[in-house]
């Protein structure tokens, strides 16, 4: 890694310009002056003793009591668990800070708007999320065997234990056996069956809808669509469920 790359780096973890480059100096140096410091990272040498200070209030430098003052930075251990620390207390307050800010309308999730969403671990996040908010009934049309990532796996079988009964459509007989020891119904759809994947589906108490496709996009893979408690997402439930009974009655 270069100088520049553990700066960005550092930067990334929320020290400022200034410390990041002081705090990597002083990695290069050992122990340095400000003069010092100053030299190895241009940072200038009025700014080094701000920057310097502010390490050590973060607990990552220490203070050489000489003249003139010198600096040396704590173990790479102990920095790493201090960033740690700050890392996580600042999520918790941001967190803690928006859920103060999110209104009760903010969180309704069944207005009857169409939203859409890019990238598989958002879709993946979206459908586990609506899986768990099932309270009859989930079909999940996994064309693959890859479509169901462990989380949605784990919502499928949680709700399917507390008595929602939980549909999987697939292509892959292996399915099957993936869900055997669960209440999950698996249907296999197989070549004598017209239906065509063209990508993920959920449909969850027949009027929340989720599609998604494959895309060609380099950067996101796939995108989607889903809706709650619209008019649209009832009819789109009505498509699905008629191909669910044919493929039940083609696959007992």
């Amino acid at each position: 890694m270069s100088t520049q790359d553990a700066v960005a780096a550092l930067k990334r973890l929320g020290l400022p310009n200034y410390e990041a480059r002081v705090f990597v100096a002083l990695q290069q140096l050992g122990t340095g002056t400000a003069q010092e410091v100053s030299d190895v990272s241009d940072v200038p040498r009025s700014q080094v003793y701000g920057a310097a200070d502010d390490l050590v209030e973060r607990g990552l430098v220490e203070v050489i009591e000489s003249s003139p003052k010198q600096y040396r930075p704590v173990s790479l251990a102990a920095a790493r668990e201090q960033l740690t620390d700050r890392l996580e207390r600042e999520r918790e307050r941001a967190f803690e800070n928006l859920a103060d800010l999110r209104t009760e309308s903010s969180g309704r999730e069944d207005d009857g708007s169409v939203s859409t969403l890019r990238g598989r671990q958002p879709i993946d996040d979206r459908i586990a999320e609506l899986v768990g908010t099932a309270d009859s009934s989930v079909v999940f049309v996994a064309p693959e065997g890859d479509s169901l990532s462990d989380r949605i796996e784990t919502a499928l079988r949680d709700r399917a234990t507390q008595g929602v009964f939980v549909t999987v459509v697939t292509a892959e007989q292996s399915e099957r056996e993936r869900f055997a020891d669960s209440p999950i119904t698996v249907i296999v759809m197989d070549e004598d069956n017209p239906a065509d994947f063209a990508g993920r589906a959920l449909m969850v108490d027949e009027e929340t809808v989720l599609l998604s496709v494959a895309t060609d996009d380099e950067v996101v893979d796939e995108e989607a669509m889903w809706t709650a408690g619209s008019s649209i997402g009832r009819i789109l439930a009505q498509f699905m469920q008629s191909g669910i009974e044919s493929g039940r009655d083609r696959n007992p």
